[in-house]
């Protein structure tokens, strides 16, 4: 009977996992195919489309606004920036008498910018990038601070990405857990398997230690 359900619990267990491999796979693979070949661009520079990626174009204007409301200085970059019509993280706040510099920032591109509090006139500097950067960015534009942990996200896009970010690399974690099941099934395929995972953790071992 211990038998008979055992062998029940894991065939509906190899089943499963053939399941979230199958649909796992259908859903990641153009967010995996995203970081690859951005991640190509990252790792090599000197390729053409690399260098292509480098090209932005760069404008200025001014504009007048209202006086910025808010009860601290995050509040009164965000309605500068609703009166600008900007959106992005924030970064970079300034704030010095009679004025507020701040900058924005998405994989589009970035605006800086710079608030004249007693003229009542705001001087925006936009740095647009080429779509092929755009498109490198995505692999590392998070709007995360690492060195201001407390620091919140402020463009609610920006959370969505990064949330579809943290379900691929869950993702890929349920995928491998059920590569290793499937690979334990194969008896014949065992010893062949585990020198390749030796391999492989000799091989990422040797970098970790080299950059330690």
């Amino acid at each position: 009977m211990w038998g008979v359900s055992l062998s029940s619990s894991t065939r509906v267990l190899e089943t499963w996992n053939r399941k979230l491999h199958f649909y796992l796979g259908l859903y990641f693979v153009f967010f995996l195919w995203l970081f690859s070949l951005t991640g190509l661009m990252l790792n090599h520079g000197q390729w053409l489309v690399s260098l292509a990626a480098n090209a932005r174009v760069e404008t200025r204007y001014d504009r007048a606004i209202a006086l910025p409301v808010g009860s601290t200085d995050m509040d009164r970059v965000r309605d500068v920036m609703r009166q600008l019509g900007l959106v992005g993280e924030i970064e970079g706040v300034s704030r010095q008498p009679g004025s507020l510099q701040f900058s924005v920032n998405r994989p589009s591109g970035s605006s800086q910018v710079k608030v004249n509090l007693e003229e009542l006139h705001a001087s925006v500097q936009p740095f647009e990038n080429s779509h092929l950067s755009r498109f490198r960015n995505l692999h590392t534009f998070s709007g995360s601070r690492y060195n201001q942990p407390a620091s919140e996200r402020d463009w609610g896009l920006t959370t969505v990405w990064v949330f579809a970010m943290d379900a691929v690399a869950a993702g890929v974690v349920v995928m491998i857990l059920g590569s290793y099941l499937m690979w334990w099934r194969l008896k014949a395929k065992r010893r062949l398997g585990l020198v390749v995972l030796l391999a492989g953790v000799v091989a990422c071992g040797w970098f970790v230690s080299g950059w330690f």
